[in-house]
């Protein structure tokens, strides 16, 4: 039982309801033997026509199987699976029809009676072969039609063979009864689990987005780091050069300049790139909150520190949060998550908690090539000389908790700077040094000219 519980919890929510929605399909299977089948053949063996019955109860099961093999194949061509099952059509319909019209001569002869079973007959047939073809129909409207066409050629086919008016009506009730409600069931079953995987798509497509937003905004910020510097560099080499040429000794303080400038700019890069990797605490709890939500996981968030916690701890801290959220999504079916954040005035360090209901897949304590993981995760605790704890608790929820201690002394800020101090103070300086090389190539090419 704990491996089949296991294996469901191990696919994904699309999956989930896509199995659902066809092993509902399935079931319908059963449904028309039980609603159609099973009634009619009782009633036979009560009139002593058993023979009869067991044909027509073979020809229900029959009818039945093609039916749910029929709806499979629909729901992966309106999935986009599979090509459109129009031959499974036509036998769906061909087999309903002959049925109907045997059943029914069979009746004007009367050659079977069935008092009791003959309109769950009828009714099965017409109603589940009805609401199958309406699977591989383009539009409701054409379900419609198809629905009113069965009942019109069923009542038409009875007045012809002589049945009695009640017995038509009856029919014609009980196909039109029977048809609106499997043909809604189906329809909005499909409906369901289209909605499930677009959404499911959308989701993936978001976060690319997100990913590629994040992208533009690192070249937006390296660009504004280095393209002035570029641009300084580029002209102080080309007065170096010209000052080289003509024998000045210019030209060194030039290039000294240059060397300057490139250094600097690659301090700013590491600044930048720096402040990207560190990951912002109360940024990742706000960003937590939000994707679990999304998600449909109840998230709750606790907090209580007496005073801001150094950016490094943070940092670490921050990184956690993202790798227990992941986890939370990729790995359960949690339907609850609580995060607890706590670092007391007396001392004890920083600790933080993430507890979640569902079963995590056992493969999340393994790291990974890129250092991610739950090995990753202790890598970056034992920095700072913390520690992390992960496992199934008592109560049956996973629990993450991670400890770190807390620096007497360290200078604290409220949240991790993401964002290089010294840019706005080199572009400055990086604006006066391009304004003077600018001046410099000027003042040379007015002393070249002759």
């Amino acid at each position: 039982m704990s491996g089949l519980t296991d294996w469901w919890h191990r696919k994904s929510k699309p999956v989930k309801v896509e199995l659902y929605t066809r092993w509902s399909f399935h079931s319908f299977v059963a449904m028309e033997i039980a609603l159609s089948g099973i009634p009619m053949l009782r009633s036979a063996v009560l009139n002593g026509e058993w023979p009869t019955g067991l044909c027509l109860f073979l020809l229900v099961c029959a009818h039945a199987a093609l039916c749910g093999v029929m709806s499979s194949r629909a729901l992966d061509w309106r999935l986009g699976r599979g090509e459109q099952p129009v031959r499974l059509v036509v036998a769906v319909a061909a087999l309903t029809l002959a049925g109907l019209f045997a059943f029914l001569a069979l009746r004007s002869t009367g050659t079977v009676l069935f008092d009791g079973g003959a309109i769950y007959l009828v009714t099965g047939l017409a109603g589940f072969g009805t609401a199958t073809a309406s699977l591989v129909l383009p539009r409701a409207a054409h379900t419609r039609y198809a629905l009113l066409g069965v009942t019109a050629v069923v009542s038409a086919a009875g007045l012809l063979l002589g049945l009695a008016t009640p017995e038509i009506i009856a029919n014609a009730v009980g196909i039109l009864i029977t048809g609106a409600f499997f043909i809604f069931a189906y329809g909005f079953s499909v409906w369901l689990l289209k909605a499930v995987w677009d959404l499911d798509t959308a989701r993936e497509l978001q976060t690319r987005l997100a990913v590629a937003e994040e992208r533009l905004r690192f070249g937006r910020d390296m660009h504004d780091v280095m393209g002035r510097n570029l641009a300084v560099i580029a002209l102080k080499s080309e007065l170096a050069v010209q000052l080289a040429e003509r024998g000045r000794p210019e030209a060194i303080a030039q290039m000294t300049e240059v060397q300057r400038i490139a250094r600097e700019s690659q301090r700013e890069v590491r600044d930048v790139v720096r402040g990207y990797r560190e990951a912002d605490l109360h940024t990742e709890l706000d960003g937590a909150r939000g994707v679990l939500a999304a998600a449909g996981i109840d998230c709750r968030i606790e907090e209580e520190t007496a005073a801001p916690l150094p950016a490094e701890v943070q940092s670490a801290l921050g990184w956690v949060v993202r790798e227990a959220t992941t986890n939370v999504l990729r790995h359960g079916d949690a339907r609850r998550c609580t995060v607890r954040l706590s670092a007391p005035e007396g001392g004890g360090g920083a600790v933080l908690t993430v507890e979640n209901d569902g079963v995590p897949d056992p493969a999340d304590g393994a790291p990974s090539r890129h250092g991610s993981g739950l090995a990753g995760l202790r890598e970056r605790l034992a920095a700072l000389d913390g520690t992390l704890e992960a496992g199934v608790a008592e109560d049956g929820c996973f629990r993450l908790t991670a400890r770190v201690p807390l620096p007497r002394a360290a200078p604290t800020t409220g949240r991790t700077a993401s964002t290089p101090r010294s840019v706005s103070a080199t572009a400055t300086a990086s604006a006066k040094a391009s304004a003077t090389a600018h001046r410099s190539v000027s003042a040379l090419n007015d002393e070249m000219t002759p």
